[in-house]
């Protein structure tokens, strides 16, 4: 299958859950920073639609969440993060959003690797529990796999 044919098919949602040790804190920063729908939850633990995809946030010790850095386009990236690719419009909408908000970001908004196949947009930022979270975007999304 070539990228271009796996781009065009529907793509199954992914699943992940992560910690955090405030659930309200959780509500607000995903539900009402990031405008993430709540699905089920417990007095443990709150499914979230991730722009199509479920995570979960889950009670556990965030004390321990130390994400380490890989240099990428002369950026420190933290390792483990996790994100979604929305469409430039999606983007720029959320990223304004963000930034009117107040957000600290890892890596501000900006294009990494201008003129090259992989050109997209990226932000990076934490959540209020230490998780990194990006979120880019492609002009073309048959560019998400280009070498």
């Amino acid at each position: 299958m070539t990228t271009a044919e796996a781009v065009e098919q529907h793509i199954p949602p992914f699943h992940l859950a992560f910690p955090v040790d405030n659930l309200a804190e959780a509500r607000a920063f995903y539900g009402e920073k990031l405008g993430c729908s709540e699905g089920r939850s417990s007095p443990d633990w709150i499914d979230f639609n991730f722009f199509g995809h479920q995570i979960v946030a889950h009670m556990a010790d965030c004390s321990k969440n130390r994400p380490h850095l890989s240099d990428v386009d002369d950026h420190d990236v933290p390792v483990p993060h996790f994100g979604v690719v929305l469409s430039m419009s999606q983007w720029e909408d959320l990223s304004k959003k963000l930034i009117a908000t107040g957000t600290k970001f890892v890596i501000e908004p900006y294009i990494r690797f201008k003129g090259l196949p992989g050109e997209q947009a990226t932000m990076f930022f934490y959540d209020p529990f230490g998780n990194a979270i990006e979120i880019k975007a492609f002009n073309d999304l048959k560019n998400l796999f280009a070498k």
